[in-house]
């Protein structure tokens, strides 16, 4: 079975070399895992955006392969990492507890001479059994001070390297709660602060919700590509960013939209934050960074809403999307609040 593998995994990187050199890739080991990948069929999205890119005959740049491989392998790499983290932990707390168990048959053995020596102490033993009886014990004593450093030592170097570890599986916690694209939170980091805000609004924090898309996002994709529609989400994950405090979350909520959790902000004030950050993408030139050339202004839609008594998560999110809906449905590019009169004309409207 063994052999079996090992073969397997030889044919797979001799596919991959050979991939590579069929789409004039540079062989660079960060190439090299996403042509293996895209050999193995392990992952579909490698497989998927690489066969297609063949198929078309799409020239693999530097920036494409780097966005790849950001997109499809940064959930796997995370994982390996967090293996790793979990076999080192493994590792140091089984050293310790074998240090800590022969530390234990030491101290017993330690004991046990020290009772042997107390039984023979008595006035009929000669000086030189007497000298003989001390001797031990201080033989015994310099053994176990020896064996207790030796612990210490080994605990010290032990914390070390937990200290160094955690430092590790926190760094593993943060990127599985980052978007790898506009490296801002992701939806499962989106959806633990949802919950939190929540908690904190029941105990009387105001929160406000804002829920944001870009207008004609599929437009810019189906114009300038792909590349250039990640560059337009980095863009306003950027503006989001910029314009936000520290107890407040933006994340990517999925595809072009985005949602932003607001702590200590009401609805008034929430309005305001979300228009000054539509200005602020509005503001932004798109510039196609291969040319150089100008491709537009983006806009954004977005809607917000006020966490109340008794709400639930969904029932929050659930409005603001209305409100976002209400925007597109006005013009796009503006900010539409659920105390907003044109929110209530259409829902109106709809019954």
């Amino acid at each position: 079975m063994a052999v079996y593998k090992s073969d397997r995994e030889q044919a797979l990187a001799k596919a991959a070399v050979a991939q590579m050199g069929e789409c004039d890739v540079i062989p660079t080991p960060e190439n090299f895992e996403l042509f293996y990948a895209f050999a193995s069929g392990e992952h579909p999205a490698v497989t998927q955006v690489i066969a297609a890119m063949i198929a078309h005959k799409t020239q693999f740049t530097p920036e494409i392969l780097s966005d790849l491989r950001l997109r499809c392998l940064s959930g796997a790499r995370a994982a390996r990492s967090m293996d790793t983290v979990g076999t080192g932990m493994s590792k140091v707390i089984d050293s310790v507890m074998t240090r800590l168990e022969a530390t234990t048959r030491h101290a017993t053995a330690y004991t046990n001479t020290l009772s042997a020596a107390s039984g023979e102490l008595d006035a009929s033993q000669s000086p030189d059994d007497m000298r003989k009886l001390v001797e031990d014990l201080i033989a015994a004593t310099k053994a176990m001070e020896s064996r207790t450093r030796s612990l210490e030592g080994e605990l010290q170097k032990s914390s070390e390297q937990v200290t160094e570890l955690r430092g590790k599986l926190d760094d593993v916690r943060k990127e599985s709660l980052t978007d790898p694209l506009t490296n801002i939170a992701n939806r499962k980091a989106f959806d633990a602060a949802m919950e939190s805000a929540m908690l904190a609004q029941a105990e009387g924090d105001t929160v406000a919700l804002m829920m944001c898309d870009i207008d004609h996002f599929k437009k810019f994709n189906d114009s300038w590509g792909h590349q250039t529609g990640d560059q337009v989400l980095r863009l306003v994950a950027n503006c989001l960013s910029d314009n936000l405090k520290g107890r407040d979350t933006a994340a990517r909520y999925g595809g072009e939209e985005f949602g932003v959790i607001l702590r200590g902000t009401d609805l008034a004030n929430a309005i305001n934050v979300a228009d000054q950050i539509r200005l602020a993408v509005q503001g932004r030139k798109l510039v196609k960074k291969s040319t150089g050339d100008v491709l537009g202004t983006i806009t954004i839609s977005i809607g917000v809403s006020q966490f109340a008594p008794g709400d639930t998560v969904e029932a929050v999110i659930r409005r603001a999307d209305a409100c976002l809906y209400g925007a597109k449905q006005n013009g796009r590019n503006m900010v539409l609040g659920e105390n907003d009169a044109r929110m209530a004309k259409m829902e109106s409207s709809a019954a």
